[in-house]
């Protein structure tokens, strides 16, 4: 699970595993190792309807309801937004970039724009 931040923005991209992961087990999260402290971001399925976030201490988390992750495996939805006035949050599946990336790639999404660029 990849992280972006940039000012009151949260966006989340997921490779495939890591969506199935999530769907079937309700919750994911990654470490960041700085040392003395960690900073943890997760993912975290909810009843509560749409998205949300809280932040405590070191851990950032996005709830999402289990009925947007019931749809985002079953559906080719590629994720989901929040537009509030404090926080805009996103998450969405991680797709094979179009440039030549150096990340091992292997476990993204197909990049729809590919069959575009290949025509």
């Amino acid at each position: 699970m990849k992280i972006r931040i940039k000012g009151n923005s949260i966006r989340y991209r997921l490779t495939r595993s890591e969506v199935e992961r999530f769907c079937s087990r309700g919750y994911i999260e990654e470490v960041v190792d700085f040392g003395q402290r960690q900073l943890i971001y997760a993912l975290q399925q909810t009843p509560a309807a749409g998205l949300s976030t809280t932040f405590d201490g070191n851990k950032i988390v996005i709830h999402m309801s289990a009925q947007m992750a019931a749809e985002w495996i079953n559906t080719e939805r590629v994720g989901f937004e929040d537009r509030n006035p404090s926080m805009y949050l996103l998450v969405e599946k991680d797709f094979v970039c179009i440039d030549n990336s150096i990340e091992d790639q292997s476990d993204n999404y197909p990049n729809p724009l590919m069959q575009t660029i290949e025509k």
